[in-house]
């Protein structure tokens, strides 16, 4: 009896390579210590992807965290009838292109049949209790940041005799860092649509009434376009829940991820609940938001916590630049309640949305609490209008056009790009003779799309009004930014698909290629701006 009994004990691993270990030697001394540059010089691999993806849930499983410190521990819960099951954990990343590289040896573990999820039949609400997870121990050494780096990790789950297999998606945070970019992955966002065991905060993919409650005590879901069927467990991370009669199946964030890392920016991560949390530094005491030069939401990032708003209105009022590289951004208030089976809080989300009269504050006679009533930030009794934090907000969706940047935009803005001559006599004269005014950005508007409204702050910036038909109308989309007095540059593309044009992962299964040099330039005109700034707030003499 001894060998099974040790098959079903929860196995705790540390995992720890060697440091540095494909330091390149060309790397400037200035950037040698960038972890992002360091970490993605090591060995890449392909191998992170899903080649027989688990369509019919054969196996699946979730994280006991949205997100894990490092030095802190995490579990992994997996359900499957097959015998055993191995698990192996990639780092995503650029890594020379391969996208990923492996953090640490194969686990092979006992497979194990889950019971059946608890139900709340009043609410929709579905919560796993499952048993027997695997124990991982972030290893953390102060003095090597690329120890289990702070990133987006996938574990892969293959199972031993069908060779299906889906993934676990989390975070590790490396609260302590002060990174230039603070990365925020919108996991609340994958939740709401996520529609495992039938239920989601909709009604269109709910198999009866779309839930109030949502738990991360479950699995991610399939997409249910077949051919995105290799995203499954990662939530938006790789693909999207979106019908395909709606837009591609493509995700957002991992573009992003790439780029970023591609290019050597100093980026940690964390998730919307981090936001929400906003932990405190044990080392400098401040808010972990804080510790960093911009914070970045990428794609979709729609349901937003009252204390998310909170903490990130006060990074930007302290100086911290913000980039919304998304659209449909803090469209819908959720409040976070604790695992009714587990202490963990923040694992539930609550949100009423259409049927805000049901929610428990709104039916109970207490004013004082009305805002924090899950329905649009925009309207009664939360009034409290995306825009006046991001500069627009979410117009419509089911959109696919051209981002257009007029001529007009400022020059800091169009450096690089193919209107950043516009100053220059021989420009000027082909400028008049071609009448050449402005950047089209194809494709890169869509599919949800915002616009400026009436609440924006007084010094915004519209830097593009794109046009795009709706039935025999045109309208338009924005694209804005503004400026605090602390300092901060608040940026929004007013378009999900931004990142799109900033790396090709996707093409061709889900999408065509809108790689676009412009929207590049872009973009690295905007973080320059957003780190530049808060580099002069640190050199400036009070």
């Amino acid at each position: 009896m001894l060998l099974p009994a040790l098959f079903i004990l929860i196995f705790t691993i540390v995992f720890i390579p060697e440091k540095n270990q494909a330091v390149d030697v060309s790397i400037p001394n200035d950037q040698r210590n960038n972890p992002i540059i360091v970490e993605n010089i090591k060995p890449g691999t392909t191998n992170w992807q899903l080649t027989n993806p688990a369509s019919r849930r054969e196996i699946e499983g979730y994280a006991s965290l949205t997100s894990v410190n490092r030095g802190d521990e995490i579990k992994f819960f997996v359900n499957t009838k097959e015998p055993s099951y191995t698990i192996a954990i990639f780092r995503m990343g650029w890594y020379g292109g391969a996208g990923g590289r492996q953090i640490a040896p194969t686990v092979i573990r006992p497979g194990v049949k889950q019971p059946p999820p608890i139900v709340d039949r009043s609410t929709g609400f579905i919560e796993c209790d499952w048993i027997e997870p695997y124990v991982l121990k972030i290893p953390d050494d102060p003095d090597d940041p690329t120890l289990w780096a702070s990133g987006i990790y996938l574990a892969k789950l293959t199972a031993s005799v069908s060779g299906k297999q889906s993934y676990i998606i989390f975070v590790v945070r490396d609260d302590r860092r002060p990174s230039d970019i603070l990365f925020q992955s919108s996991v609340t966002t994958y939740q709401a649509y996520n529609n495992w065991g039938g239920v989601s905060l909709y009604r269109w993919n709910s198999s009866g009434q779309q839930a109030y409650r949502v738990s991360f005590n479950r699995p991610y879901a399939a997409s249910p376009n077949r051919a995105a069927a290799y995203g499954v467990g990662a939530g938006e991370f790789l693909t999207n829940f979106q019908p395909k009669r709606r837009t591609s199946s493509a995700g957002w964030e991992y573009n992003m991820l790439r780029w970023l890392e591609r290019n050597g920016y100093d980026v940690t991560y964390c998730t919307d609940v981090d936001t929400h949390e906003n932990h405190l530094d044990p080392y400098s005491g401040k808010p972990i938001l804080l510790l960093h030069k911009a914070f970045v939401s990428v794609g979709h990032d729609e349901y937003w916590s009252w204390q998310m708003r909170q903490n990130v209105e006060a990074a930007r009022d302290a100086g911290v630049s913000l980039g919304f590289f998304s659209a449909n951004t803090s469209y819908w208030q959720i409040r976070f309640e604790s695992s009714r089976i587990t202490p963990a809080i923040n694992r539930i989300i609550v949100a009423y949305k259409e049927n805000a009269a049901l929610d428990p504050y709104a039916r109970d006679e207490d004013p004082s609490n009305d805002y924090l009533i899950t329905t649009l930030w925009r309207k009664k009794p939360v009034n409290y209008p995306e825009d006046a934090l991001i500069g627009v907000m979410y117009e419509t969706f089911q959109v696919n056009a051209d981002i257009v940047i007029n001529q007009t935009a400022p020059s800091w803005l169009l450096a690089n790009t193919q209107l950043s001559q516009r100053h220059t006599q021989a420009f000027l004269y082909w400028y008049r003779k071609e009448s050449f005014h402005s950047i089209r950005l194809e494709g890169l508007l869509g599919y949800e799309v915002d616009r400026m409204f009436a609440n924006a702050p007084a010094n915004t910036i519209r830097v593009a009004h794109s046009p795009f038909r709706r039935g025999r109308n045109i309208r338009y989309a924005d694209m804005t930014f503004y400026t605090t007095d602390s300092g901060a540059t608040v940026f929004a593309t007013g378009s999900m698909q931004w990142s799109w044009g900033l790396d090709d992962y996707n093409v061709p299964q889900l999408r065509p290629s809108v790689l676009n040099t412009d929207a590049q330039a872009i973009t690295r005109n905007i973080l320059t701006q957003m780190l530049d700034n808060s580099k002069r707030l640190e050199t400036k003499d009070y």
